[in-house]
């Protein structure tokens, strides 16, 4: 069979490598890894090595944003970490090359990667280059924010149309620092990409060059028998924390991080990213929160010479190993700094921000765990009267309609792991709250997420989710709601006997799936503080 496909008797004396290709045409994130695929086979050839190229699926998160659709988001994750388990577990592959372009494809490649334990290089797709609209860099998020601009009378269809064709101009990943390129940086910091590779354009020479040398990385790493548990360290998430709490990174980390960490066998916590965050400042001025899109960054030298700055700082632990059979400070240790007068990453002595953005919150509305993400341009708390809806498309709907006010905390609930199920991200909601101009007035709470896109004062991941009986389903419209950034908590202004009187009457749902895929994951995912896993 294996003559077949290609083989000669002399690769059977070889080392075989699967190179796992998350092509599709679904998103254009993904539409250009098919050749990215061949480029990391080619370095494998060159390296001594038998490549064999198999794919994988992929869900388009932002095609499928507010729509019953991205209830699938997250649980592709699972399903894409099973796939890439079963052929690699059937076919026996000795060593993996996986490339991915999109949020869950990424770090599914990684919890595959940690469950095999065989020698393993992640290659990030790349990202995508800003379009251009009235003489303005756009991106993906500037469609959806554009939204709320419309519907407040601020936009044009015509301009709004415009936009939306100039948006996305080629292949690559969302430009900011959304979940893709904070994952693609998280994994690098991890030590399981090589050096730089979470920051090259898509389509460049460069990440042509990336593909064929992790084919080569992966043979040396079979011919050293280095394995992914043995760069998964607890160092090694630790310097991705730091890491990507100094880009200003997506609160999808967090939930990532837990899954491949549960993955690994490496003992992590929400409560880690406290501990790590009061140590870690933000200093990159890029999208959503900042000015700048991933593409700058790459320009003026990409993420190394910020990690190099991070660990002069003592901020990282340069004795972590990485996929180039190095450590991290030999990694780093030739690496330049940026270049003068650059104002994307600024100076360690002068951060945006001097402690994480990424904020884990506990309170009577979250006992076990909420995350936040807090750039300090929305202040670092927040106290309004709660609008409570039980599914994402109401609360568009009624911020559409100009029905929210300021002071208002939109509640949005039954949308976390077993509710949704699939925990969906709001962007819609949070981008029409700044597209209408009310990012400074309302906060918006959830058992569900957040798209990396998302910035405001909000507040997702809180468990116990509604559908589990969390607190969070007792809320009433107009009670209280208090978010302290400071005091790291998430209350609600409502007395311990009103809510005992208010579970009483509570009544647990009845699933919204009883078959399928969605209904499975519901059954088996664990809780967003434990990284909503399905193997638990």
């Amino acid at each position: 069979m294996l003559h077949a496909v290609g083989f000669t008797r002399a690769d059977f004396a070889k080392s075989q490598v699967g190179v796992c290709s998350t092509w599709s045409q679904v998103t254009p994130c993904n539409v250009h890894i098919d050749a990215l695929a061949r480029h990391a086979a080619d370095g494998v050839t060159h390296a001594g090595a038998k490549p064999v190229i198999f794919n994988t699926i992929t869900v388009s998160d932002a095609i499928s944003m507010g729509t019953e659709g991205m209830k699938y988001s997250l649980v592709s994750r699972e399903v894409i970490a099973d796939s890439i388990e079963t052929v690699m577990g059937a076919e026996g592959f000795d060593g993996i090359v996986a490339i991915g372009g999109c949020d869950k494809n990424m770090p599914a490649c990684v919890i595959a990667m940690a469950r095999l334990n065989r020698p393993a290089v992640f290659v990030y797709g790349g990202t995508i280059l800003p379009g251009r609209f009235q003489g303005k860099a756009v991106d993906i998020v500037s469609v959806f924010e554009a939204v709320g601009q419309h519907a407040a009378g601020k936009l044009s269809d015509a301009a709004l149309a415009d936009l939306e064709q100039h948006a996305c101009p080629g292949a690559g990943s969302c430009g900011g620092m959304y979940t893709a390129n904070t994952m693609a940086s998280a994994i690098e910091a991890l030590g399981l990409s090589l050096p730089n590779s979470s920051a090259q354009a898509a389509v460049s020479d460069d990440k042509k060059e990336d593909c064929v040398n992790a084919g080569a990385a992966v043979a040396n790493l079979i011919e050293k028998n280095i394995r992914p548990r043995d760069i998964l360290t607890k160092k090694a998430f630790e310097n991705a924390i730091v890491t990507i709490s100094a880009l200003g990174g997506s609160t999808n980390a967090v939930l990532h991080l837990l899954a491949i960490a549960h993955a690994a066998g490496v003992k992590l916590s929400i409560d880690d990213f406290t501990r790590i965050g009061k140590r870690a400042p933000v200093v990159a001025d890029l999208k959503p929160s900042g000015k700048y899109v991933m593409a700058e960054l790459v320009k003026i030298g990409g993420l190394t010479p910020l990690m190099k700055r991070l660990l002069d700082h003592g901020l990282l632990h340069g004795d972590a190993l990485t996929v180039t059979g190095k450590t991290l400070a030999q990694n780093l240790e030739h690496v330049k700094d940026y270049p003068a007068g650059q104002q994307i990453i600024r100076s360690l002595d002068q951060p945006i921000k001097r402690f994480s953005h990424l904020v884990i919150l506990r309170g009577n509305l979250a006992p076990d765990g909420a995350v936040a993400k807090i750039s300090g341009k929305e202040g670092e708390s927040f106290s309004g009267r709660a609008r409570v809806f039980d599914r994402e498309e109401d609360a568009l709907s009624a911020i559409l309609a100009g029905k929210i006010k300021k002071g208002d905390v939109i509640v949005i609930r039954y949308e976390g792991p077993r509710g949704g199920p699939g925990m969906r991200e709001m962007l819609s909601p949070t981008s029409a709250i700044m597209g209408r101009g009310l990012g400074s007035d309302v906060a918006l709470i959830t058992d569900g997420r957040f798209s990396g896109g998302t910035h405001g004062f909000v507040v997702g991941h809180i468990t116990p989710e509604a559908f589990a009986g969390g607190p969070l389903a007792l809320v009433k419209n107009g009670d209280g709601i208090t978010i302290d950034a400071k005091k790291r908590t998430l209350s609600l202004d409502v007395s311990s006997k009103e809510l005992t009187a208010r579970r009483r009457s509570w009544k647990p749902r009845t699933p919204r799936y009883v078959r399928g895929v969605l209904a499975k994951y519901s059954k088996h995912v664990s809780t967003a503080s434990t990284g909503a896993v399905t193997d638990a």
